[in-house]
Protein backbone atom coordinates (compact mmCIF):
# COMPACT_ATOMS: atom_id res chain seq x y z
CA UNK A 1 0.00 0.00 0.00
CA UNK A 2 1.53 3.39 -1.21
CA UNK A 3 -0.10 7.20 -1.03
CA UNK A 4 1.73 8.07 -4.41
CA UNK A 5 -1.18 10.83 -6.06
CA UNK A 6 -3.54 13.90 -4.84
CA UNK A 7 -5.55 15.67 -7.08
CA UNK A 8 -6.20 19.47 -6.11
CA UNK A 9 -8.98 21.80 -7.20
CA UNK A 10 -8.21 25.45 -7.23
CA UNK A 11 -8.83 28.76 -9.01
CA UNK A 12 -5.04 29.57 -8.89
CA UNK A 13 -3.88 27.03 -11.65
CA UNK A 14 -0.69 28.98 -13.02
CA UNK A 15 0.31 29.91 -9.60
CA UNK A 16 -0.33 26.76 -7.95
CA UNK A 17 1.44 24.70 -10.90
CA UNK A 18 4.53 27.65 -10.78
CA UNK A 19 5.14 26.37 -7.14
CA UNK A 20 5.19 22.75 -7.81
CA UNK A 21 7.43 23.07 -10.76
CA UNK A 22 10.15 26.44 -9.84
CA UNK A 23 9.51 25.81 -5.77
CA UNK A 24 9.63 21.93 -5.07
CA UNK A 25 10.91 20.65 -8.76
CA UNK A 26 8.28 18.53 -10.17
CA UNK A 27 8.47 18.27 -13.84
CA UNK A 28 5.38 18.76 -15.82
CA UNK A 29 3.99 15.47 -17.52
CA UNK A 30 0.84 17.41 -19.15
CA UNK A 31 -1.83 19.91 -20.05
CA UNK A 32 -5.12 18.24 -20.74
CA UNK A 33 -7.86 19.89 -21.72
CA UNK A 34 -9.74 21.30 -24.96
CA UNK A 35 -9.56 23.74 -27.92
CA UNK A 36 -13.11 24.26 -29.30
CA UNK A 37 -14.44 20.72 -28.40
CA UNK A 38 -11.17 18.80 -29.81
CA UNK A 39 -10.00 17.00 -26.96
CA UNK A 40 -5.70 17.80 -26.55
CA UNK A 41 -2.83 17.36 -24.37
CA UNK A 42 0.46 19.94 -24.60
CA UNK A 43 3.76 18.36 -23.00
CA UNK A 44 6.36 20.61 -21.76
CA UNK A 45 7.53 22.97 -24.40
CA UNK A 46 4.23 24.29 -25.03
CA UNK A 47 4.36 27.81 -23.08
CA UNK A 48 0.85 29.17 -21.61
CA UNK A 49 1.47 32.13 -23.86
CA UNK A 50 0.49 29.84 -26.74
CA UNK A 51 -1.74 27.75 -25.24
CA UNK A 52 -3.69 30.92 -25.00
CA UNK A 53 -3.30 31.91 -28.40
CA UNK A 54 -4.62 28.58 -29.16
CA UNK A 55 -7.67 28.97 -27.82
CA UNK A 56 -7.08 26.38 -25.01
CA UNK A 57 -9.50 25.62 -22.21
CA UNK A 58 -7.19 23.41 -19.71
CA UNK A 59 -9.20 20.08 -17.90
CA UNK A 60 -6.08 19.50 -15.83
CA UNK A 61 -2.24 19.50 -15.22
CA UNK A 62 -0.01 16.63 -14.54
CA UNK A 63 3.04 17.38 -12.55
CA UNK A 64 5.75 14.49 -11.28
CA UNK A 65 8.95 14.03 -9.28
CA UNK A 66 10.01 11.05 -8.41
CA UNK A 67 7.46 8.91 -7.13
CA UNK A 68 4.56 11.66 -6.27
CA UNK A 69 2.07 12.48 -8.91
CA UNK A 70 0.20 15.79 -8.52
CA UNK A 71 -2.68 16.73 -10.48
CA UNK A 72 -3.97 20.59 -10.42
CA UNK A 73 -7.90 21.01 -11.85
CA UNK A 74 -9.86 24.94 -12.12
CA UNK A 75 -12.28 25.16 -9.95
CA UNK A 76 -13.77 27.62 -7.36
CA UNK A 77 -11.14 27.87 -4.13
CA UNK A 78 -8.37 30.09 -4.53
CA UNK A 79 -6.57 28.28 -1.69
CA UNK A 80 -6.48 24.41 -3.32
CA UNK A 81 -7.93 22.08 -1.48
CA UNK A 82 -8.29 18.03 -2.24
CA UNK A 83 -10.96 16.14 -4.53
CA UNK A 84 -9.15 12.40 -3.53
CA UNK A 85 -5.70 11.19 -3.03
CA UNK A 86 -4.49 8.48 -5.36
CA UNK A 87 -3.06 4.88 -3.25
CA UNK A 88 -1.32 2.28 -4.88
CA UNK A 89 -2.39 -1.56 -3.54
CA UNK A 90 -1.51 -5.07 -4.16
CA UNK A 91 -4.46 -7.45 -5.99
CA UNK A 92 -5.34 -8.99 -2.68
CA UNK A 93 -5.72 -4.82 -0.84
CA UNK A 94 -7.92 -3.66 -3.77
CA UNK A 95 -10.54 -6.29 -3.28
CA UNK A 96 -10.50 -5.81 0.17
CA UNK A 97 -10.97 -2.49 -0.17
CA UNK A 98 -13.98 -2.82 -2.63
CA UNK A 99 -15.22 -5.06 -0.21
CA UNK A 100 -15.51 -2.85 2.39
CA UNK A 101 -16.50 0.02 0.15
CA UNK A 102 -19.66 -2.14 -0.48
CA UNK A 103 -20.00 -2.75 2.95
CA UNK A 104 -20.00 0.26 3.74
CA UNK A 105 -22.57 1.31 1.12
CA UNK A 106 -19.71 3.68 -0.28
CA UNK A 107 -20.12 4.61 -4.59
CA UNK A 108 -17.64 3.25 -6.43
CA UNK A 109 -17.23 3.97 -10.20
CA UNK A 110 -14.72 2.80 -12.49
CA UNK A 111 -13.39 5.31 -15.20
CA UNK A 112 -12.05 3.21 -18.73
CA UNK A 113 -11.11 0.64 -16.76
CA UNK A 114 -7.53 2.82 -15.43
CA UNK A 115 -8.64 3.88 -12.17
CA UNK A 116 -11.57 3.17 -9.81
CA UNK A 117 -12.39 5.73 -7.20
CA UNK A 118 -14.27 5.27 -3.91
CA UNK A 119 -17.02 7.74 -2.35
CA UNK A 120 -16.12 8.97 1.37
CA UNK A 121 -18.95 10.50 3.79
CA UNK A 122 -16.19 13.14 4.63
CA UNK A 123 -16.07 15.55 1.01
CA UNK A 124 -13.56 14.14 -0.68
CA UNK A 125 -12.45 10.67 -2.86
CA UNK A 126 -10.40 7.80 -2.27
CA UNK A 127 -8.73 6.88 -6.29
CA UNK A 128 -7.47 3.05 -5.51
CA UNK A 129 -5.02 1.17 -8.28
CA UNK A 130 -4.34 -2.34 -8.11
CA UNK A 131 -0.70 -3.08 -9.63
CA UNK A 132 -0.29 -1.37 -12.90
CA UNK A 133 2.70 -1.39 -14.83
CA UNK A 134 3.00 2.50 -15.10
CA UNK A 135 2.67 3.31 -11.25
CA UNK A 136 5.73 0.33 -11.10
CA UNK A 137 7.71 2.98 -12.73
CA UNK A 138 6.61 5.54 -10.61
CA UNK A 139 7.52 3.78 -7.55
CA UNK A 140 10.70 2.58 -8.79
CA UNK A 141 11.94 6.26 -7.70
CA UNK A 142 9.97 6.08 -4.34
CA UNK A 143 13.96 6.48 -3.03
CA UNK A 144 14.85 9.88 -5.05
CA UNK A 145 11.67 11.42 -3.66
CA UNK A 146 8.35 10.97 -1.75
CA UNK A 147 5.66 12.22 -0.07
CA UNK A 148 6.17 11.83 3.47
CA UNK A 149 2.97 13.95 5.36
CA UNK A 150 -0.23 15.73 4.13
CA UNK A 151 -1.15 18.14 6.16
CA UNK A 152 -5.28 18.97 5.24
CA UNK A 153 -7.38 21.60 7.30
CA UNK A 154 -10.64 19.89 7.94
CA UNK A 155 -13.94 20.81 9.45
CA UNK A 156 -14.11 17.79 10.80
CA UNK A 157 -10.73 16.22 11.30
CA UNK A 158 -11.84 12.81 12.84
CA UNK A 159 -14.20 12.12 11.01
CA UNK A 160 -12.16 13.23 7.63
CA UNK A 161 -9.37 10.68 8.75
CA UNK A 162 -12.00 7.75 10.24
CA UNK A 163 -13.76 7.93 6.73
CA UNK A 164 -10.38 7.12 4.91
CA UNK A 165 -9.02 4.46 8.18
CA UNK A 166 -12.47 2.84 7.47
CA UNK A 167 -11.67 2.14 3.84
CA UNK A 168 -8.24 1.34 3.85
CA UNK A 169 -8.92 -0.92 6.69
CA UNK A 170 -6.20 1.16 8.99
CA UNK A 171 -6.37 2.56 12.02
CA UNK A 172 -6.77 6.27 12.70
CA UNK A 173 -3.97 7.61 14.51
CA UNK A 174 -5.73 10.66 16.53
CA UNK A 175 -7.16 12.45 13.97
CA UNK A 176 -4.42 11.69 10.86
CA UNK A 177 -3.88 7.82 8.84
CA UNK A 178 -0.72 6.55 8.46
CA UNK A 179 -0.76 5.08 4.94
CA UNK A 180 2.58 2.96 5.08
CA UNK A 181 5.30 5.47 5.22
CA UNK A 182 3.34 8.91 4.24
CA UNK A 183 0.91 10.47 6.74
CA UNK A 184 -2.08 12.04 6.12
CA UNK A 185 -2.65 14.46 9.22
CA UNK A 186 -6.03 16.61 9.27
CA UNK A 187 -6.16 19.62 11.23
CA UNK A 188 -9.09 21.92 12.29
CA UNK A 189 -9.94 25.17 10.39
CA UNK A 190 -11.09 24.11 7.52
CA UNK A 191 -14.21 24.15 5.13
CA UNK A 192 -16.89 22.04 5.02
CA UNK A 193 -16.74 19.29 2.20
CA UNK A 194 -13.28 19.03 0.68
CA UNK A 195 -10.09 19.47 3.18
CA UNK A 196 -7.83 22.40 2.02
CA UNK A 197 -4.21 22.14 1.43
CA UNK A 198 -2.35 23.27 4.67
CA UNK A 199 1.06 21.42 3.74
CA UNK A 200 3.10 18.84 2.30
CA UNK A 201 6.19 17.33 3.46
CA UNK A 202 8.44 15.37 0.91
CA UNK A 203 12.18 13.44 1.46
Amino acid sequence: MYLFHYHLVTSRIRETEERYLAKLGFALVARHGRVGVKPVSYEPGTSWEELDRLGFRLRLTELERGAVNVVVQPGHWTVPRIDHVGVALEEDEFREVLGRATLLGRRVQEHGGRRTFVSTPAGYRLEIHPPRDWIEQLLGAVDDFRLVELRLLADSPRAKAHALAELLGLDPENDGVEVADTSITFLPGGPEGRPVLDAERFE
